[in-house]
């Protein structure tokens, strides 16, 4: 992935050994010494993306396939390059994945991935980088990370599912009925039943292609976006999972709490 650093990042991360940098707090730095890696370089990634041109669908719902590409593959995009950035230190994996975003104008956005870049230094026996030799990425904080190992697990990727998908508009019978009354909107509930699906469907393909045994931590997010009021984003993310060992270690009764 050296292809996805530009000469300005490929020469900082080049130099980089002379001292860590971390977005961790002292709490999670020194849980994450206890558990036998160290930080080693604040990574990052970025993509501007410009939407393609996608046909309205009027009364008729669906998705929209080219925003959920547009969508997916900006993230993609940002992912891969702040990997390609741990991949630069020589890091095992990446921890607190987290994506930003923000609009440029109505057709285009910016994506950003920001973790910490962290190295396995105490456990040779287990290689906590993917089936793939790419390293591990995770949304998952010190505190979360630290469990997991205690019990055998390990994470595997940062995995998502996006879906844009429009709500088909109401003819004007159905609105005057509705006048004044309570009632389920039913294009609306069937709507966010598909795209939650699609999502989903999609969220777990990306754990299964990675060869873990599970998904952790899933939180959703369902936004309408900037192409309309009938056009709505179904967005879920979380890390995927796999045991490394059957051992169980002694969980403590209290973890050190971070911020």
């Amino acid at each position: 992935m050296s292809e996805m650093l530009d000469e300005t990042a490929q020469k900082r991360l080049s130099e980089s050994g002379k001292i860590f940098t971390s977005d961790l707090s002292v709490s999670e730095f020194t849980l994450l010494e206890h558990s036998g890696f160290v930080p080693v370089e604040f990574v990052m990634g970025v993509s501007v993306y410009h939407v393609g041109f996608q046909p309205t669908r009027g009364l008729r719902a669906g998705e929209y396939t080219i925003l959920t590409q547009a969508m997916y593959q900006a993230r993609e995009n940002a992912i891969e390059r702040m990997v390609a950035e741990t991949k630069k230190v020589n890091a095992d994996g990446i921890l607190g994945v987290h994506l930003g975003y923000r609009l440029h104008g109505e057709d285009s956005f910016e994506f950003t991935a920001v973790g910490t870049a962290v190295r396995n230094t105490t456990r040779s026996d287990i290689n906590f980088k993917r089936p793939s030799g790419e390293p591990f990425t995770s949304h998952l904080g010190v505190k979360d990370f630290y469990q997991l190992l205690n019990v055998g697990w390990a994470p595997v990727s940062f995995v998502l599912g996006t879906c844009v998908y429009h709500i088909a508009v109401q003819g004007l019978v159905q609105s005057m009925r509705q006048m004044g009354r309570n009632t389920e909107l039913p294009q609306w509930t069937q709507g966010f039943y598909d795209a939650r699906e699609l999502a989903m469907s999609r969220l777990q393909a990306e754990a299964e292609r990675d060869e873990a045994e599970g998904v952790v931590g899933v939180t959703v997010d369902t936004r309408e976006w900037i192409w309309g009021g009938h056009t709505l984003e179904f967005y879920a993310s979380g890390t995927s999972i796999r045991r490394f060992s059957n051992a169980k270690g002694d969980l403590p009764s209290l973890v050190v709490p971070t911020e």
